[in-house]
């Protein structure tokens, strides 16, 4: 699967800090859960590459 295909699957995505000072992207989708720790630099980066592609879907 590649970032242009488009899936029927339902996923809950939440972002917040944590206790260790670092951020973490929890993902849930039926019964797999993906935990990502980042830290606030790598967390600020991804931000960013979000910001920069929701720009450029905006043109599409």
């Amino acid at each position: 699967m590649g970032i242009n295909t488009e899936s029927d699957i339902e996923a809950n995505l939440q972002i917040g800090p944590t206790s260790e000072g670092m951020v973490r992207l929890f993902i849930e989708a039926g019964d797999l859960e993906i935990p990502m720790d980042f830290s606030p630099e790598e967390a600020t980066e991804i931000a960013e590459e979000i910001l920069a592609a929701a720009a450029t879907a905006k043109n599409v």
